[in-house]
């Protein structure tokens, strides 16, 4: 392998190609809404699982954000204003879909005074009024520590409160250099004590340098602010501009995070080489209410 090169995947992540009659439907209907998804952004590998699933994560006010985490691939740079009409078109896109589970998420607007809160909580209630049927998850960032913002989209009334802590207290500030570990622990705990009853949920990427003792005490982290439900994956290198795999865990490593997870307390982990924050996420959803 040459130097510099992206070493070769291992087996375990080997899968099918994209392509069944759902994920052919919804990606039409993508384009013609001219919506993103954090599918497509992110790279993400399980793309043709949950399209065929008919589960969906829309990513709204733009596809530009204002951090450079240094796993992430999507653009960064100034964005362009926002789009008012966003939340109109995603709820009519959520029912022409017939969706039964969406997803949103946003890339970070700091360049906005809530971070971009009031558009959370309007595509929440457009998706309410044009697909009732359709439960609802939001991925949200951290709104800069921003208690008004967050209280703005919890009180839309999301059916899940998503906040990915993404890594480990001592590797967080050299991959997220722009976020803090501890404002993302404070925005799950606030979350809880602003209503208690909304599920919440974060994520962790492993394979960023972070040793497996800091795997464990992040999400003992996680649990000590009522955080309900779990998702641990691979990181994958997205180009030679970000962050080397420092290590590729194996599936019993990732098992054993599971049950690490569940002895923790947490409701639901999913935990393996190709989960990501959106997993699944309806069955996550569902556990949450045992």
């Amino acid at each position: 392998m040459t130097a510099g090169a992206r070493p070769r995947l291992p087996d375990w992540f080997k899968v099918p190609m994209p392509g069944g009659p759902n994920y052919r439907d919804l990606k039409r209907l993508m384009r013609s809404s001219e919506l993103h998804t954090v599918c497509e952004e992110a790279h993400c590998p399980n793309i043709g699982d949950c399209w065929e699933r008919r589960s969906a994560t829309f990513m709204v006010l733009g596809d530009v954000c204002t951090r450079r985490c240094h796993y992430c691939a999507v653009t960064t740079g100034r964005p362009l204003g926002i789009d008012v009409r966003e939340p109109e078109r995603l709820a009519k896109a959520v029912k022409r879909m017939g969706l039964k589970y969406c997803v949103i998420t946003s890339v970070n607007r700091d360049d906005l005074a809530d971070g971009g809160a009031f558009i959370f909580a309007r595509c929440i209630s457009r998706i309410r009024q044009e697909a009732p049927g359709c439960r609802v998850e939001v991925l949200i960032p951290d709104f800069n520590g921003s208690t008004a913002g967050l209280r703005r989209v919890l009180d839309a009334g999301p059916d899940v409160l998503n906040h990915n802590i993404e890594s480990t207290r001592r590797v967080f500030p050299s991959v997220r250099p722009r976020g803090d570990y501890q404002r993302s622990l404070d925005l799950l705990r606030t979350s809880k004590t602003i209503y208690p009853s909304t599920p919440t949920k974060s994520g962790i990427i492993v394979g960023m340098g972070e040793k497996w003792s800091e795997v464990v005490d992040t999400m003992t982290d996680l649990r000590s602010v009522e955080c309900d439900l779990l998702t641990i994956g691979q990181y994958l290198r997205p180009s030679l501009k970000h962050v080397p795999v420092a290590k590729f865990y194996t599936p019993r490593e990732f098992e054993a995070l599971r049950l690490i997870g569940e002895a923790l307390g947490f409701k639901h982990v999913a935990s393996g080489p190709l989960v990501r924050s959106s997993y699944h996420a309806d069955e996550q959803r569902d556990a949450a209410q045992l």
